[in-house]
């Protein structure tokens, strides 16, 4: 997961339930190990900076019983677009510095049952500006033979937003859902299928994006007024994803191929690709190069400035009933590629290093939206594990 996904305050995240909720509990016993893992996101163009340091605690609470504890740091500084449009003559849009820091906690206990793996997450995220708190319940079933594995899993968060024209704090909801299968077709090939759907209420906003609209103040004289945008305070969504993991003995691979679905009530449809190779060299490294491939539709209230619409927003709070509008190039129609490479080394049988470069590139497709507006990224990731 990359920095962007963390962001929560910039309307970058999934949320903490989609984080809770495909953290899957496993059958085997997890390795008793401690890790740390440092990641340096850096957009092009002095944009948005995030270095992320993480660390992870697993141990075994008896021969039933396992526990993780982890943590995260990010610091954040940088310009981001504000959801303005570029000046007359320009094709820059409008950015906004920002620098802030976010702290969170996540913890799950799980348990082994002769067939069913339970396990109970809990996780908590802080900002100066957004306060999120998550649950989760996750079961794993075997069955036919331990060649078919169930997954059921239920998550939620309750969210606090600090919003500049509104006190006290806005509240945000969510609850999400999934099942799955993986079935075991050979000794090196196996299938999973999901399917996930998540309901959120409340202040579904990014609390800081603006949208413009020039208004007559006098007879044939227009002046550019900014305001809120106004997002719907319901959004429903449904994923699919499907998947499939091949081992090649002969060259000591394996492939992973998955392909992913997403639908919400925003209007938004959106494909992801993901395609990996992991080749093992000796015995002790592992290559890792992956590339996904993301494409998306515009939300259905997206503008890039509402000049051409009949919308005329109102000043102080957004009306709830609508219109709705955003001028956050993430709800434009959109497509992104991400390239990486991953290397593993397991210097001992206790002890393993690894590091990771990425690069992403978003790019607008509306014909309309300055590219400016869309960021190119390098991710570089290192981490180290110790277990015993």
């Amino acid at each position: 997961m990359t920095p962007l996904s963390r962001l929560k305050s910039l309307g970058l995240s999934t949320g903490l339930a989609g984080w809770l909720v495909v953290t899957a509990p496993r059958l085997l016993h997890a390795e008793d190990s401690i890790s740390y893992k440092y990641e340096d996101y850096r957009e092009a163009d002095g944009r948005i900076a995030v270095r992320t340091q993480s660390a992870l605690f697993e141990q075994d609470l008896g021969p039933d019983m396992h526990l993780k504890l982890g943590g995260v740091v990010d610091a954040i500084s940088g310009a981001t677009p504000n959801g303005q449009p570029a000046p007359a003559g320009s094709d820059q849009v409008v950015l906004t510095e920002l620098e802030k820091s976010r702290t969170a906690w996540n913890a799950e206990f799980s348990r082994q049952f002769p067939r069913v793996n339970l396990a109970l997450g809990f996780a908590r995220s802080h900002e100066r500006d957004y306060v999120s708190t998550g649950w989760s319940v996750n079961t794993l079933t075997a069955f036919n033979q331990k060649n078919t594995t169930l997954l059921a899993g239920v998550a939620g968060t309750d969210d606090k937003v600090q919003v500049f024209y509104q006190t006290p704090w806005a509240h945000k909801r969510t609850i999400d859902g999934i099942m799955g299968i993986t079935q075991l077709l050979d000794p090196r090939t196996f299938v999973t299928f999901a399917l996930t759907t998540g309901r959120a209420t409340g202040f579904l906003s990014a609390q800081y994006k603006l949208v413009q609209k020039s208004i007559e103040v006098a007879p044939g004289i227009f002046l550019p007024f900014t305001f809120a945008e106004n997002r719907p305070d319901t959004r429903t969504k449904w994923t699919a994803v499907a998947s499939l993991n091949h081992a090649f003995t002969d060259l000591h691979g394996a492939v992973e191929a998955s392909y992913r679905f997403y639908h919400d009530t925003f209007g938004t449809n959106a494909h992801t690709f993901t395609l990996t190779w992991i080749q093992r060299l000796g015995e002790k490294f592992i290559l890792q190069p992956e590339l996904r491939l993301y494409d998306q539709s515009a939300a259905s209230f997206y503008h890039y400035n509402l000049d051409q619409t009949s919308i005329v927003p109102m000043a102080g709070t957004p009306p709830t009933q609508g219109p709705f509008y955003s001028s956050d190039h993430r709800l434009s129609a959109l497509r992104t590629y991400a390239y990486s490479l991953k290397a593993v080394w397991v210097a001992t049988a206790r002890l393993q290093f690894d590091v990771a470069l990425a690069a992403y590139d978003m790019r607008g497709r509306d014909g309309v939206t300055p590219q400016s507006a869309y960021p190119r990224a390098s991710i570089l990731t290192a981490g180290v594990k110790l277990s015993w």
